[in-house]
C-alpha cells in the first residue's frame, strides 16, 4: 500500500512537472512567434559594389569582418525600417513550419508590438496592415472594401472605417499619407476617383488640358462647362497641379494663338499678331491686350490665369 503510494505521488509530481514544463515550452514558443513577426532579425544582403557614403546610417551598416568564404563583404539590412519613418517593405512575419497556426498565436497573444510608418491606406498591404497593429480579420476587412472599388480620399474617410477604432486612429494619423491627384498627369480613370466626378466630367477634365497644354492654375477646372465652384470646393484639397510648360501665345504662330481656348476667332488671333508687331515688348501682356480692347474682361481673367510665354 505504501509503494502504491509513492508511486502514485511520484508519477503525480512527474505530471505536474511535465504540466508545466509544456506550459512553459507554449508561453515560450508564444513569446517567439510573437518576436519573429513584431522584430524580424537581420537578413544579409550580399552586395557587388561598395557601400557609399550616402547610405543611410540608420538603415544600413556594415560588417566588421565577413563570413568565411561569403566574398563580397555584406550589408546589414534591418528587416523593419519603422524607426526611420519610412514604410518598410513587407516581408514574412511568420517563419514557423504551420504558418496558419502561428498566425492565430499572434493574433491572439495579449500585448503584441505594434508598429507605426508611414502608409497609403489605399495601396497598403495586409501585412502591413497587421503591423500596424490590426488583427487579421480587420487588415481583410479593409482590403475587401478597396477591393469592392471603396477608396480612402482623405484621412477622414480612413477614420470613418468600423474597424478602425478611434484610439487607433489618433495613433496612426501622423503616418497616413494620401496622394494627391496631379491634374497634369492623371488619367481619366484617374479623376473619375475625384467626389462628383463621373466619366464625362473625367473625360472633359483631360480634353481641356490638352486644349491648355496644361493646366497653369487648378481654378482652371472651373472653366469646364458646368464645373461650377460647389464642385471644386469638394474636390480642391484632393489634387495638386505641377508645372507645365508654358503656352507660345506671344511668340507662336497665328494658329498657336487661334488654338488657345480662350482666343478661337481667326480675326482676334489675327489682332493680337499686330499688337506684337507694333508694339515693345514691355507691353505685350494680357492687360495691354485688354486696354487695347482686342481681348474682353472675361477673356483676360481666364488668360491670367495662364502661364503664357
Amino acid at each position: 500500500m505504501k509503494a502504491s503510494f509513492k508511486t502514485g505521488v511520484i508519477a503525480l509530481a512527474f505530471l505536474i512537472l511535465g504540466f508545466q514544463l509544456a506550459l512553459f515550452v507554449h508561453k515560450a514558443a508564444v513569446v517567439r512567434i510573437v518576436a519573429n513577426h513584431d522584430t524580424p532579425d537581420t537578413v544579409f544582403v550580399y552586395c557587388e559594389e561598395r557601400l557609399t557614403d550616402a547610405s543611410p546610417p540608420e538603415e544600413v551598416s556594415l560588417r566588421s569582418t565577413p563570413p568565411s568564404g561569403a566574398g563580397p563583404l555584406p550589408l546589414m539590412v534591418p528587416r523593419v525600417a519603422q524607426l526611420s519613418g519610412l514604410n518598410a517593405p513587407a516581408s514574412e512575419p511568420f517563419r514557423n513550419s504551420n504558418k496558419e497556426k502561428a498566425r492565430r498565436i499572434y493574433e491572439q497573444a495579449p500585448g503584441r508590438r505594434t508598429e507605426s510608418f508611414n502608409f497609403d491606406p489605399n495601396t497598403v498591404s495586409q501585412s502591413d496592415l497587421q503591423r500596424l497593429g490590426f488583427s487579421e480579420k480587420q487588415a481583410m476587412s479593409i482590403i475587401a472594401y478597396r477591393e469592392k472599388g471603396g477608396r480612402f480620399r482623405r484621412k477622414s474617410d480612413f477614420a470613418k472605417s468600423y474597424v478602425v477604432a478611434d484610439s487607433v486612429y489618433r495613433r496612426l494619423e501622423p503616418y497616413i499619407h494620401i496622394p494627391k491627384i496631379d491634374i497634369n498627369k492623371a488619367d481619366s480613370a484617374a479623376f473619375d476617383t475625384l467626389p462628383g466626378i463621373g466619366g464625362w466630367f473625367a473625360a472633359k477634365m483631360v480634353e481641356y488640358r490638352t486644349q491648355l497644354r496644361g493646366y497653369s492654375n487648378p481654378e482652371q477646372l472651373m472653366e469646364i462647362y458646368r464645373f461650377d465652384a460647389e464642385k471644386y470646393d469638394s474636390l480642391k484639397d484632393l489634387i495638386c497641379c505641377s508645372p507645365a510648360e508654358p503656352y507660345p501665345f506671344w511668340t507662336g504662330s497665328l494658329d498657336d494663338i487661334r488654338s488657345h481656348p480662350h482666343i478661337r476667332r481667326y480675326d482676334t488671333a489675327k489682332a493680337i499678331i499686330l499688337y506684337r508687331e507694333n508694339t515693345p515688348a514691355e507691353e505685350h501682356t494680357v492687360q495691354g491686350l485688354l486696354d487695347a480692347g482686342i481681348i474682353s474682361g472675361e477673356q483676360a481673367a481666364r488668360l491670367a490665369l495662364c502661364n503664357l510665354k
